[in-house]
């Protein structure tokens, strides 16, 4: 008989401390994302897609269950996710749960770090819901995000949390889908999996925890090998580094037959991960130093060297509109240079107002609200249009459809500007393409993200530079005024360690 699962999915990466909130109508555009999806507008819009319920669509088809799929959505990462936006998503989510009438599973594709403006833990909360609903005997599978800030509650909640293993995530659909074997695993025994769930006493920084890298290359391969015989599922969040909550930073979850296989390899995680504390670390530069090494380094090639603008990277939380980059690259004489992508709704509407070949003079971004970061005003020529219609089909979006509103690549002293209406993180060669810029032909590509890009440009790419012009999401989570995190945190890899009482002195000063 098959088995009757109802699908959902809700996704949001928070940073507490970024400028802008996350609406409703954020969550109906999707970013970077599908558009808000329900019912069979998922089953027809997930193929082919890196998203972890497409993965999950795949492996329900090949099994034959009854599919009850519900609602699907995402929205750039930002800050908290409004009142609003949270429970009418929620609310539909459990509702259609509810309604569904006899069901054998449920099968979630979430983040893990989502928090609202009224809820810390967004996913443990909205799993709680569901729970409630379903009973305690309806297994709940869920894929997330490596980066999500597992909570206890989460854990608790739900019979199986399966986490990305690659970053750039290259894996979301094929998580989905070890997230749906699981489940049918669960359906089929009819009773859970010991868990063991342990917790790191320190944070890392965004552009160290990338698994093309060590130490978290050799430490997901060995995820990856303990996942054998009595063990069902292992799984390690790195966190989100950027998130004002109690339970923000890593995590290690095994599923296993018996509670001392899996206490057995979760305390082995652990301790190689501890072990790795001072390996999460790298070279990043100030902007005029990198765009100069850029620069030499250009010299000599015949490939593009490729800047991460860290700080203003919008899969973290930035807007996608700091000026930093822009300004080193024009201040230190940058040629057959391009950024992308500029958000900035006005300057992108009078480039279509002026048309193809015009001239403009617009202040341009520079709305973060950052210390050091401004509005850029200059006479650019507007090189090309798009109304902002892209097909994302890099490593990353795996084939997904975009549109980031009307748009337009800008000029100016040979250094060229991706501007969008809409934020999407640069993780994609057609990101350039769809206004013009053919990016293997550039000399230095400066990309509004952090390792993201990294699938799609590292092949093309003569080297990849980090730099931290002045942005919302800093490269240091110590850096950052943290008010609610554990006791005892240590803020960067061997780095200060957070006290409370401290923290709430400070503030009161």
């Amino acid at each position: 008989m098959s088995k009757r699962v109802a699908l959902a999915g809700f996704l949001h990466e928070t940073n507490t401390f970024a400028p802008s909130r996350a609406t409703y109508a954020q969550f109906e555009q999707g970013g970077g994302y599908l558009p808000m999806s329900r019912g069979a507008e998922i089953l027809d819009r997930c193929p082919g897609v890196n998203l972890g319920i497409s993965g999950a669509v795949a492996h329900a088809d090949e099994a034959g269950w009854e599919m009850v799929p519900v609602l699907w959505t995402g929205a750039i990462p930002s800050a908290h996710v409004t009142r609003d936006a949270y429970e009418r998503i929620a609310e539909e989510i459990v509702y259609g749960i509810a309604k569904a009438g006899h069901l054998d599973g449920v099968c979630l594709d979430l983040h893990g770090a989502m928090v609202a403006e009224h809820l810390d833990d967004g996913e443990g909360e909205l799993i709680t819901r569901i729970r409630r609903v379903v009973g305690p005997g309806v297994p709940i599978a869920i894929s997330l995000d490596l980066h999500g800030n597992t909570t206890r509650r989460m854990v608790e909640e739900a019979d199986l949390l399966v986490a990305f293993r690659t970053y750039p995530h290259v894996d979301m659909a094929a998580t989905g889908r070890r997230a749906a074997e699981g489940l049918d695993r669960l359906m089929a025994r009819g009773r859970p999996f010991a868990k063991a769930f342990r917790r790191l006493p320190y944070l890392t920084s965004i552009p160290w925890q990338c698994t093309l890298i060590e130490p978290a290359k050799s430490l997901y391969a060995d995820v990856v090998a303990l996942e054998e015989g009595d063990i069902a599922s292992v799984s390690y969040w790195m966190g989100f580094p950027a998130a004002d909550i109690e339970e923000c930073g890593q995590t290690v979850l095994v599923y296993g037959e018996t509670q001392e296989a899996a206490d057995r390899a979760a305390d082995h995680l652990y301790t190689r991960i501890l072990a790795s504390e001072g390996a999460f670390a790298g070279r990043a530069y100030q902007p005029d130093e990198g765009v100069r090494e850029a620069m030499r380094i250009a010299e000599g090639a015949s490939r593009p060297v490729v800047i991460a603008d860290t700080q203003d990277n919008p899969g973290a939380g930035g807007d996608s509109n700091t000026t930093g980059m822009l300004r080193a690259l024009l201040r230190n004489g940058a040629r057959k240079a391009a950024l992308g992508m500029m958000v900035d709704p006005d300057a992108a509407r009078a480039a279509h107002a002026a048309g193809e070949g015009a001239e403009i003079s617009v202040a341009l971004g520079g709305g973060s609200g950052v210390r050091g970061d401004a509005p850029f005003g200059a006479t650019f020529r507007v090189e090309r249009l798009s109304q902002g219609d892209l097909h994302a089909t890099g490593p990353y979006y795996g084939g997904t459809r975009m549109n980031v509103g009307p748009s337009a690549c800008l000029s100016i002293d040979g250094v060229k500007v991706v501007v969008t209406s809409h934020k999407a993180q640069m993780a994609d060669l057609a990101m350039y393409r769809f206004v013009g810029i053919e990016p293997t032909e550039m000399a230095i590509l400066v990309n509004k993200s952090s390792v993201h890009f990294r699938a799609d440009f590292e092949p093309i790419a003569e080297a990849v530079l980090v730099c931290t012009a002045p942005g919302p999401m800093p490269l240091d989570p110590a850096d950052l005024p943290w008010t609610k995190l554990a006791d005892g945190m240590r803020l960067s890899p061997n780095g200060p360690v957070f006290r409370p009482a401290i923290a709430r002195e400070k503030k009161e000063a």
